[in-house]
């Protein structure tokens, strides 16, 4: 086969061959290892959980017991309050495990007032200290 000859005929099969696999790479494109919906709901599913940890915690530190005691300890309720929602999930989700806890045990009268105060310190302090050190 000649010089002149080779060249044109290259590039036929090259564009026959790429317009032949077009098609199949678009059927592979469509694939994905997880689909949109499942990727949606997670993104729902995850929302709602830190949504509900948002809650719990708020609802915990805006009893009076809680805003008593931080202003007995000289902390103000609205940093603790404002640095919340800049918690990640998982301290979020420690948090709100905590406060589940902390509640649980009031309302069973396990705790005395003082052992009350502290807990309530400790949890406040480590969402003030959990966002100075993000920021």
């Amino acid at each position: 086969m000649s010089l002149k000859l080779r060249k044109p005929l290259a590039v036929l099969l090259t564009v026959t061959f790429a317009w032949l696999a077009a098609p199949a790479q678009c059927l592979f494109a469509e694939e994905h290892a997880v689909s949109p919906a499942d990727l949606h709901q997670a993104l729902v599913d995850s929302a709602k959980t830190r949504q509900t940890n948002v809650e719990t915690v708020q609802k915990f530190f805006s009893s009076k017991l809680v805003k008593k005691t931080l202003n007995r300890r000289m902390m103000k309720f609205t940093k603790v309050e404002k640095a919340i929602p800049f918690l990640s999930d998982e301290e979020l989700s420690r948090l709100a495990s905590q406060c589940r806890q902390v509640e649980s045990d009031i309302a069973g009268g396990a705790l005395s007032n003082q052992e009350i105060t502290y807990i309530l310190i400790a949890l406040a302090t480590a969402v003030i200290i959990l966002v100075i050190v993000v920021a």
